[in-house]
């Protein structure tokens, strides 16, 4: 369980987030995914990152620090959002300028959405990654919306389509933010290569 996790800083560019001291692990998805209330049930701080009923609130990198250990960042989601061509553009630049340059970041976790076949952005996105040496695992959101059965043959549609893309099929857990569904999986995780960090320093 992380005990506390506190908003250190936003930025548009990755050079000017906090010294990469410390391990990092970002969230990303389509702008509707259910970010936000991803990091609030893992930090247990409901009010921590910015929840909206409208997609796109988050447009800068988002930086939380977690028991003063590790970094947790908030990516602007991709897909849905209502803005302009040039401010996607915007985004785009700022997103893979972090994630193909933040030295300290340890895994990116794309959230999908569990009740949904797989979705063309998830799968370009998660293209772009393994082109790029991004490390990826991916988190399936909403777990708690449909019938266990249903979630999982969902999770195997998408799993089988990766096979596409990566030579080894990604990590992931099943989570839900409503009922906390794989908070302690996800965050026993972050722990475990937060560890492998310092021990390799």
């Amino acid at each position: 369980m992380i005990k506390k996790a506190t908003f250190l800083t936003s930025n548009s560019d990755y050079r000017k987030c906090p010294t990469p001291n410390k391990p990092e692990f970002a969230f990303i998805g389509r702008s509707n995914v259910g970010k936000s209330s991803l990091i609030n049930m893992l930090t247990n701080n409901k009010s921590l990152a910015k929840i909206s009923g409208k997609p796109g609130k988050t447009q800068l990198i988002n930086h939380f620090e977690a028991d003063g250990k590790w970094f947790i960042v908030d990516l602007p989601g991709y897909g849905f959002a209502q803005v302009s061509k040039t401010l996607k553009s915007d985004w785009e630049k700022m997103i893979k300028g972090y994630l193909t340059n933040r030295e300290n970041l340890q895994a990116t976790f794309v959230l999908i959405d569990s009740r949904l076949d797989p979705q063309k952005k998830d799968l370009e996105f998660i293209l772009w990654c393994a082109q790029n040496g991004v490390p990826i695992v991916l988190v399936f959101t909403k777990a708690d919306k449909l019938s266990v059965s249903k979630v999982k043959g969902n999770i195997q549609k998408f799993m089988a389509t990766s096979k596409t893309i990566f030579e080894e099929a990604p990590l992931y857990f099943v989570t839900s933010s409503a009922s906390a569904v794989g908070r302690e999986e996800l965050t026993d995780f972050m722990r475990q290569l937060t560890e492998e960090f310092y021990a390799e320093q």
